[in-house]
């Protein structure tokens, strides 16, 4: 006959055994409820509205509205998960930004050392409503999760898929080198006599140069592109320039820009070409890196978020 243990007929361990049935029942059939995030202020809500419409110059469309939402969300979860993990107590920022708002309400006792004044501003939840605090427990979370699982830095095959894909992006733009005679709109009825006479003396740049107006940023530009050019003489001189002759050594022109008339000397041209490889390789390698970064960040967000409930 199987003799079993004395103790499996005791009445404690009948109510032990029926204290973890019910336990694990528990657990199983009412689990505790996640933590909420949201819904966002209508406040919240219209400033996003409003920077979309800044950037874009529209309204945002419902699905774009619930992404932005939601991305503001995540942003909220991050700074909670941080705070349920009290990183915000180890990290010297947000230590010193408590001590200023502290002090700067009045409310730091003179003879209180800093450790004091901290928990201080702790107590009155100082760190739950300031836009720096949350920022930088976000960027703490988001350093914890690219650390868990670091992106791979990019193979040479991903380097030169991404060269082959975006070949036309990376061409080398054009280069001029020149130098210029500027006159103001105040003088452009004496420019086309002016060009005669320099023309038919044969000047040169540096000859020439006491004919012209003041410019005022300069009048010798070296190996410069035509958006270079355009952030200093205005888009329509530029149109002009790439469509006029690109022999060196010569007057062109005059041009107009957005400041008056110029008669160009070009010194030198570099046609546009293809990009190398290797010229492109530290920015492609940039690139390729960001995209791995952002998409390990998602995917880590995307883990933590499994852990709430949204509420949009």
């Amino acid at each position: 006959m199987l003799l079993r243990p004395a103790f499996l007929r005791a009445p404690w361990f009948h109510f032990l055994l029926l204290g973890v049935l019910l336990y694990v029942a528990q657990a199983k059939l009412f689990p505790t409820p996640p933590p909420v995030v949201g819904p966002l202020p209508e406040a919240r809500t219209d400033a996003l509205v409003t920077q979309w419409v800044a950037l874009t110059g529209r309204q945002p469309e419902p699905a774009e509205l619930a992404h932005l939402q939601r991305n503001e969300l995540e942003q909220d979860m991050l700074f909670q998960r941080a705070l349920s993990l009290e990183l915000h107590r180890q990290d010297p920022v947000v230590q010193q930004r408590l001590l200023l708002n502290l002090r700067f309400l009045g409310l730091a006792a003179p003879d209180a050392g800093d450790e004091a004044l901290f928990e201080q501003a702790l107590a009155m939840r100082l760190h739950l409503g300031d836009e720096v605090v949350r920022r930088r427990m976000i960027q703490v979370m988001e350093q914890l999760i690219l650390a868990s699982a670091p992106p791979a830095a990019p193979t040479e095959a991903e380097l030169q898929a991404a060269f082959t894909e975006r070949s036309t992006e990376l061409a080398r733009p054009p280069r001029y080198s020149l130098q210029h005679l500027y006159f103001s709109r105040e003088r452009e009825p004496e420019v086309a006599a002016l060009v005669s006479r320099i023309e038919r003396e044969g000047l040169g740049p540096a000859e020439a140069l006491p004919l012209s107006s003041p410019f005022l940023h300069g009048y010798a530009f070296r190996n410069q592109t035509p958006d270079q050019l355009a952030r200093l003489f205005g888009a329509v001189f530029v149109d002009k320039l790439v469509s006029a002759a690109t022999e060196p050594g010569r007057w062109q022109g005059p041009l107009r820009s957005a400041f008056g008339l110029h008669l160009i000397w070009l010194d030198e041209f570099t046609p546009a070409r293809p990009a190398r490889l290797d010229e492109v390789r530290d920015q492609l390698a940039r690139d390729l890196q960001q995209q791995a970064r952002t998409i390990a960040l998602q995917a880590g967000i995307a883990r933590i978020a499994n852990d709430y409930e949204f509420i949009l």
